[in-house]
């Protein structure tokens, strides 16, 4: 061969390689690839389960929560997720279903531990008021029927009547000290000066609870006392 044609030779074939390279490129698999073929962990296929849900499902909640259900809803529980972005009227029929049946199990389980706190309580402390809802973020109830919550203050000569009155007519309902500090004898003290019988609250017909920010949370204007009750799911006020 001719010395001065072999580089234009080796340089052809170089160029003949890369364009072969080019015309059939190996790729890696995407990332949304992988994600869509992955089987479900151990833990998703256990909280699938819990829920009621297939895997499937299940990979369809999270799917959810990363588009724009999530951003308005980010702590919305599984089956009100896939309830509400349901597609069909049976989908959404099924996830009402579920809930309902997971929720009536929920709430059997918690009277039964709130039945066994009470016994407790009368048992260790049979001379001292119970304070309730220490741990919830807002109004909540005992039972399956909604009760009143009357939110109250130090000081107030209507606080104390609308108690009273409450009491006098037979009425089950929750009291919330606005400005307790978390205190809970100064709960007990506001209860003993607007004559709140001690045998309901051992009872639970009427519950002491400190408010921890609940009143301003639900956005009540005017004077206390505030009278709230559950209707549909949301907190109105019946005052």
């Amino acid at each position: 061969m001719n010395r001065a044609l072999l580089p234009a030779v080796v340089c052809l074939v170089s160029l003949l390689s890369t364009g072969a390279a080019m015309s059939n490129p190996v790729t890696a698999p995407s990332q949304a690839q992988k994600t869509q073929s992955a089987p479900l962990g151990r833990s998703d296929s256990e909280q699938a389960k819990n829920w009621g849900l297939t895997e499937q499902e299940w990979t369809r909640f999270e799917k959810i929560q990363t588009g724009p259900r999530g951003f308005w809803s980010p702590n919305l529980d599984p089956l009100t997720a896939l309830g509400v972005e349901a597609e069909t009227n049976q989908e959404r029929q099924r996830y009402a279903e579920l809930q309902v049946a997971l929720e009536a199990k929920r709430a059997e389980r918690e009277l039964a531990y709130q039945n066994a706190y009470n016994t407790a309580w009368a048992k260790l402390f049979p001379e001292l008021l119970p304070i309730q809802g220490m741990a919830s973020s807002s109004p909540t109830s005992s039972s399956v029927t909604p009760r009143p919550a009357l939110f109250v203050e130090d000081h107030c000569p209507a606080c104390t009547a609308e108690a009273q009155r409450m009491q006098n007519g037979g009425t089950a309902f929750d009291i919330y000290l606005v400005g307790s500090q978390g205190e809970d004898e100064h709960v007990r003290g506001w209860a003993r000066q607007a004559g709140i019988d001690p045998s309901k609250v051992q009872t639970r017909q009427i519950t002491l609870n400190h408010d921890r920010g609940r009143w301003f949370s639900l956005g009540a204007p005017g004077p206390l006392p505030v009278t709230f009750q559950q209707v549909n799911g949301q907190w109105q006020r019946l005052d």
